[in-house]
């Protein structure tokens, strides 16, 4: 009996330190640290940029090999997140998670879930709201960045997605690139409202696709010419309410009035 509690101790022990290894690695601000998190921004590019190749090297007999290699590599990344986390359930619980465990299905299910491979670049959204991109960009002075860079993210995940379900459901007869950059013509005509004439979207489903895809791309520009022009602000988390948008030299949080002790980009 005591060998068995020596052991349970044992492994108890193991999976704290490994969690308290992953939770520096992940979290952390070391020069070991931030070389862990850009070389896992680095991977999750590379994971997105096949996302959006695999229209066109998805009749490649190697596809299946790279698509479980990717698999894989998510489910290792969200596995470690989890055990670096100090609340799994908030963290299972938020929109990302939810992001990453579909795109996870897709790549496990590539021939059941074909129809629905296009929303794996949403991908890309879940990596924007990775804490280590932004502590990466701030680290280099580009603080005031943050907000626009969320914009642009939004909008080349839009573009993506539509283009996408557009190739999926609209172009698949001319599979491969051709296809693919057909879909991704409409989509940037169709969200700039300018091109049309050459290449439509057939019946009733065409045209709403259109409709969507103007109404929620003029938004999306729309956020990123605010984001651009609009007075910068600072991202600093208040202590008190949480709001996290302030003036540069605000003094007080203007939710709460709690008292901020912003840093200056040179602190």
């Amino acid at each position: 009996m005591k060998s068995t509690d020596k052991d349970g101790a044992q492994e108890f022990s193991a999976l704290a330190r490994l969690r308290d290894t992953l939770r520096k690695l992940y979290h952390g601000r070391t020069p070991a640290a931030f070389r862990f998190q850009l070389a896992a921004i680095v991977i999750d590019l590379a994971i997105i940029a096949f996302f959006i190749a695999t229209p066109m090297i998805q009749e490649s007999p190697s596809f299946l090999w790279l698509d479980y290699s990717v698999a894989a590599l998510v489910a290792a990344d969200m596995i470690a997140r989890l055990l670096a986390s100090n609340d799994m359930l908030r963290l299972m619980k938020q929109p990302a998670s939810w992001v990453d465990a579909f795109i996870l299905l897709t790549l496990l299910m590539p021939s059941a879930l074909a129809n629905l491979g296009f929303l794996r670049i949403l991908r890309l959204w879940s990596l924007s709201r990775s804490g280590a991109l932004w502590r990466y960009l701030e680290m280099r002075g580009l603080r005031r960045w943050r907000e626009a860079s969320h914009a642009v993210i939004n909008l080349l995940t839009f573009l993506l997605v539509i283009t996408g379900f557009v190739y999926t459901f609209f172009f698949r007869t001319g599979a491969g690139l051709e296809g693919y950059v057909d879909a991704l013509y409409f989509t940037v005509a169709t969200v700039t409202t300018t091109g049309f004439g050459d290449i439509v979207l057939p019946g009733i489903a065409g045209k709403l696709t259109s409709i969507v895809t103007m109404i929620i791309g003029i938004s999306l520009f729309v956020r990123l010419a605010q984001a651009l022009f609009r007075p910068t602000k600072v991202f600093f988390p208040c202590p008190q309410c949480g709001l996290q948008r302030h003036e540069p030299d605000a003094v007080h949080c203007k939710a709460c009035g709690h008292l901020l002790k912003i840093p200056d980009d040179g602190d």
